[in-house]
């Protein structure tokens, strides 16, 4: 059995990670799950969270805003609409995501969309809110 797995996460701006893992812990939208190698194929979408990647260098963490997971027994690919290294995050990031997430919401609401897209609209808004609140800034 592998010891570690293929890992890359990328997102439109750029490529911020591509490295063996022992582990993922993914925001995945119903619910969050660990990736380790052997892991059964599963395709998810994420909600906004931390993507936590342990490997033989250590811990690295990720804030992600959504996007997909893409899971096999040798390898992992996370491509999120958004990632910034837990490190580079800043209160003026995190603000800049919450107006993001505000202005979808309001779009929403105003164009009187289907009621179950006001509904994802909402609960973006209320995860990028939490994400502040579980990262302290």
């Amino acid at each position: 059995m592998a010891d570690t797995m293929q890992f890359d996460l990328v997102s439109p701006e750029r490529s911020l990670a591509s490295l063996q893992v022992s582990a993922v812990q993914i925001p995945g939208a119903e619910g969050d799950m660990t990736a380790m190698p052997m892991h059964a194929p599963t395709i998810t979408t994420l909600r906004p969270g931390v993507l936590r990647v342990e490997s033989p260098q250590g811990t690295s963490e990720y804030v992600v805003t959504g996007g997909f997971a893409e899971i096999g027994s040798e390898a992992l690919s996370v491509l999120a609409e958004k990632a910034i290294p837990m490190d580079e995050m800043t209160r003026a990031h995190l603000d800049e995501l919450i107006e993001d997430a505000r202005e979808t919401y309001k779009t929403a609401k105003e164009e009187e969309q289907p009621h179950d897209i006001v509904e994802e609209a909402a609960k973006l808004l209320a995860d990028m809110e939490a994400l502040g609140t579980h990262m302290s800034l």
